[in-house]
């Protein structure tokens, strides 16, 4: 784990990066870009709902298994859902394989989404920051064919600005393709918006390529979860807790 900013160091970092928000006379405008999973969204409400749904349907047939399941909570989701039935006591091949298949169906898919929370300031900070002239991005490894539309409604209905001149939704094209690979490939793209000032992300080595590509950015890593096996994170990267400012 990664230790955050303490919450006044934060709250400047973010106060900084809306000041840096106002477009300048002459110059290009500002660009503030956002991972979502992770890093402006709580995703672990989406994963205790796809489990929950599993157990009413075995509740009559295996009602052990299906305590188990209920049992969970969004604090409790780590990274990895083998983690997660395994916190659980959930180690049977044939369970564990049933409960994947399942929970794969459901979670890279759009229609789920509504279960995830917003990271507690994730909202306002966005919408200041676009108030004052900045364009939003939205840069995910969501992929465009299954996970688009709910992103989209998700980004929406919790209040983000999106759909709205000076944003943008970017998903990949392709569910296969590794999301660190593909945002490394992308993310130099981010310029054509305008003057990249900030992004967040919660994998170090997204952070990392930003920090490569946009050196005068805020890259900035949200202390949440991120994949096991993550490279070290590069000097100059912030780390934040949440977008409380």
């Amino acid at each position: 784990m990664f230790a955050p900013l303490s919450p006044a160091a934060q709250a400047e970092l973010l106060r900084s990066i809306v000041e840096r928000s106002r477009p300048e006379p002459g110059k290009a405008r500002p660009v503030v870009v956002f991972d979502l999973d992770g890093t402006i969204f709580d995703n672990r409400p989406r994963t205790v709902a796809i489990l929950r749904s599993f157990s009413a349907t075995i509740r009559g047939a295996r009602p052990e298994l299906a305590e188990q399941l209920d049992s969970l909570v969004p604090a409790e989701v780590p990274y990895l859902l083998t983690d997660t039935l395994a916190r659980l006591g959930i180690t049977a091949e044939y369970d564990v394989k049933t409960l994947r298949d399942h929970w794969v169906s459901c979670f890279f898919s759009d229609s789920w989404m509504t279960h995830d929370t917003a990271l507690p300031g994730a909202v306002d900070f966005a919408r200041t920051c676009w108030n004052r002239g900045a364009s939003i991005v939205y840069l995910t490894g969501r992929d465009l064919p299954n996970m688009a539309l709910g992103s989209f409604a998700s980004l929406r209905d919790t209040g983000f600005p999106v759909g709205v001149p000076g944003t943008a939704l970017v998903c990949k094209p392709d569910p296969a393709m590794p999301d660190e690979h593909y945002k490394r490939d992308v993310c130099p793209e981010m310029g054509r918006v305008g003057d990249v000032i900030a992004s967040f992300d919660n994998e170090p080595g997204n952070c990392n390529a930003f920090l490569e590509h946009f050196p005068s950015a805020a890259s900035v890593l949200l202390a949440t979860q991120h994949m096991p096996g993550a490279p070290a994170l590069q000097t100059g990267v912030d780390i934040i807790a949440d977008f409380r400012f």
